[in-house]
């Protein structure tokens, strides 16, 4: 039999975090924190949408760049809540979940040898699509507690050879948004390295205390340059539909629909029209799914630091970054390993986000979208940590 040895981009990776963290959640019959989907559904119009189109028939191939209402929903979508003008018919493309246009547009911009500026802790598979890609990392690390951007960091990132900019508002996993400034700089340093920017706004309606998103598309100079990627699974509770998209220029858009056939050519048939659906929701909708996910992380946040961890308050998105290091932590992916056994909760290894592995020693990933009582017991537990 031949050998198997895997592609040789991905060696570095093997099994992602995820996996493992979540096998050991159901081994121990752990409260699993450590992967980020809810365990609630989203909006009772959405999912009827979903039952509607699955019984009218929906359930062949859509169309290669997304059925119309939901490429429209989304051009309706920006223009609503960030003013941004989007042609459907050639600025929309529907993917299988962000994670496949993040792929997509990355495969279809960057080739062997080109840079990839990126923010440190990163979402995973940033990482190994721009290795797929032949291309070249580079970061600039967000440093706990406050996550801000090291302006010195970020331009020694750029090069004669950057190609894109892969930025992520609301943050995965900090939970960082991104003030004006920075996206300043951002946009600055992009126009002057004449370098693409994929922005990954999956938590766009995910933001806590008043906080508004801003898309850096939104800024001058910025929608020429700019693939923005965002997707229905976050903001409506749907993440196994696997419904994602992105929006830009017409040229670079076509380019990653000429990858993304190759890859699942089309899927997520009936889903599309219900996130239609949901996109066209009043604003009190997205409002109380926020206010609703912001209760969720305070909840969190005080159970964790009532168990001993030092933790930032997250701005957006799912997650907080806990420091374990005052319980006497010296290695986040040890004490991750054993965190089931010792108190029955699943958290994940901030350094599976990381090059720079010491500034990740001590932080641990948790995930706050889940029912109160699912982390009123993972407090509970994670209490007994000072009794251990």
């Amino acid at each position: 039999m031949p050998s198997i040895p895997g592609h040789p981009a991905l060696t570095e990776f093997g099994t992602t975090i995820f996996a493992t963290m979540t096998q050991l959640a159901l081994e121990k019959d752990a409260v699993n924190l450590g992967q980020g989907f809810p365990d609630t559904d989203g909006p009772p119009e959405v999912l009827e949408a979903a039952v509607e189109a699955i019984r009218s028939g929906r359930n062949q191939y859509p169309p290669g760049p997304g059925v119309p209402e939901l490429r429209t929903a989304v051009a309706a979508h920006q223009q609503r809540f960030h003013g941004l003008e989007v042609d459907p018919a050639r600025e929309v493309l529907v993917t299988v979940g962000a994670t496949e246009a993040i792929a997509a547009a990355v495969l279809a911009l960057v080739r062997p040898g080109d840079e990839v500026v990126t923010f440190e802790p990163y979402y995973d598979s940033y990482a190994a699509t721009i290795a797929l890609a032949g291309g070249v990392r580079r970061t600039s690390l967000l440093r706990f507690p406050d996550f801000a951007v090291d302006e010195e960091s970020l331009r020694a990132a750029f090069s004669d050879r950057t190609r894109m900019v892969l930025l992520n508002t609301p943050h995965n996993p900090t939970g960082k948004v991104f003030t004006r400034a920075e996206l300043e700089l951002v946009a600055r340093l992009a126009v002057e390295h004449d370098a693409w920017v994929v922005a990954d706004e999956v938590y766009e309606h995910l933001l806590f205390d008043g906080r508004r998103h801003l898309p850096i598309a939104a800024l001058p100079g910025m929608r020429e340059r700019t693939l923005t990627i965002s997707s229905g699974g976050k903001t409506f509770a749907t993440t196994g539909w696997k419904v994602g998209w992105l929006t830009g220029p017409a040229e670079a858009v076509a380019a990653a629909r000429g990858v993304k056939q190759y890859l699942t050519f089309v899927g997520s048939g009936p889903f599309q029209p219900a996130v239609a659906v949901g996109l066209g929701l009043p604003d009190a909708v997205f409002t109380d799914l926020a206010t609703s996910m912001e209760a969720k992380r305070d909840r969190l946040v005080a159970g964790l630091r009532a168990a001993g961890f030092e933790v930032p308050v997250p701005e957006g998105g799912y997650f907080v970054l806990a420091d374990a290091a005052p319980l006497g932590v010296r290695d986040a992916e040890a004490f991750c390993l054993e965190l089931p056994d010792l108190v029955g909760v699943v958290g994940v290894p901030a350094s599976a986000f990381h090059d720079d592995i010491d500034a990740a020693r001590t932080l641990v990933r948790f995930a706050f979208c889940k029912r109160d009582e699912v982390l009123d017991e993972a407090c509970r537990r994670l209490a007994g940590l000072r009794r251990t």
